[in-house]
């Protein structure tokens, strides 16, 4: 039996129906090329180091906090920085991706 006739699995199949939607709607996928690659890697690792910093920053904060009110308010502010960021990089990898 070829790999040709081989029956599907439901995840194959699935994927034939979203790509024929797709085309039907017109949307192209274009494959990622190695210099997109690599500006996706680029962004990837600045926004880790970025968070990173964000946490250890955060961590020593903490530390020096007693007050529950403004330990949850250094909690929102974490929160949202961390936000902040990780929607920042995604709009870059994703233009990195569309350029």
């Amino acid at each position: 039996m070829s790999s040709e006739s081989a029956p599907k699995s439901a995840y194959e199949l699935a994927m034939e129906r979203l790509k024929k939607k797709d085309e039907e709607a017109g949307i192209a996928h274009k494959p990622v090329t190695d210099e997109q690659k690599a500006a996706i890697a680029e962004i990837r690792n600045f926004y880790q180091a970025r968070i990173a910093e964000l946490e250890l920053l955060h961590q020593g904060k903490l530390v020096a906090s007693l007050d529950p009110a403004e330990r949850a308010q250094l909690e929102q502010d974490y929160h949202r920085d961390r936000e902040r960021l990780t929607a920042e990089r995604e709009r870059k990898i994703e233009r990195a991706r569309n350029s």
